[in-house]
């Protein structure tokens, strides 16, 4: 029997992807939340299975395994019964790959991680003006990617997908889609809402983390 342990909080949104991708694949965990404010990813029983102290922290019989893009892609390559969530078609899996690092080096880190870490360690409830242009143009990318097809990377749902809707639907706290110009992205979302586990897996966190910012009093610099 798989033994899985998730290690993490609802309202993170790479903490989410790997919620959707083990629901996807309709795989038992244990979920272990870490209280971050309390600093329990910096104990060290902590720090002995994630030495950089992030969430998610994934245990797979014995092993531990550290950020969403690594571990969404680990369980679909061991545990999927096909590869069409991740593609082992080279270029369809270059792809797929390619929207991971998106999420990674510009959605999260240039549009929602630049934000949170002041707001949340350092009280600066003031953003700068270029973070709110940082996600305007992180929506006019994510627009592009959907031109002529229904899925992040393609015509079927890949991790890609729920890796970035994770932070698509936590962008929204900072700066709303506009329904007139996101046609797309606002279609591709109503249809991953659609899928069976999304809100338990996602949707509920997401919502935690927008009522969190809420809360904060966040604005941007004029």
């Amino acid at each position: 029997m798989v033994k899985l342990t998730l290690y993490g909080i609802d309202g993170s949104p790479p903490v989410r992807a790997v919620k959707l991708t083990l629901a996807a694949l309709n795989l038992p965990y244990d979920y272990v939340k870490v209280d971050l404010a309390a600093r329990a990813n910096l104990s060290p029983e902590f720090l002995k299975k994630n030495p950089q102290h992030t969430v998610p922290t994934l245990a797979d019989d014995g092993h531990y395994l550290w950020d969403s893009h690594a571990i969404i892609a680990y369980l679909v390559s061991k545990y999927a019964d096909s590869d069409s969530l991740y593609p082992k078609d080279l270029l369809q899996r270059a792809v797929v790959d390619q929207r991971l690092h998106f999420e990674s080096g510009v959605a999260f880190a240039d549009g929602l991680r630049s934000i949170t870490i002041p707001l949340f360690f350092y009280n600066q409830k003031i953003a700068p003006k270029e973070r709110k242009q940082a996600i305007i143009e992180i929506y006019d990318f994510v627009e592009t990617f959907l031109k002529d097809q229904d899925y992040i990377a393609g015509n079927q749902l890949t991790i890609a997908d729920f890796s970035i809707v994770s932070t698509i639907s936590s962008l929204v706290a900072f700066v709303d889609l506009d329904h007139a110009k996101y046609v797309r992205i606002i279609a591709w979302i109503k249809r991953l809402e659609q899928l069976p586990y999304y809100e338990e897996a996602n949707g509920k966190g997401a919502q935690e983390f927008i009522s969190l910012i809420k809360q904060s009093n966040l604005s941007f610099a004029s």
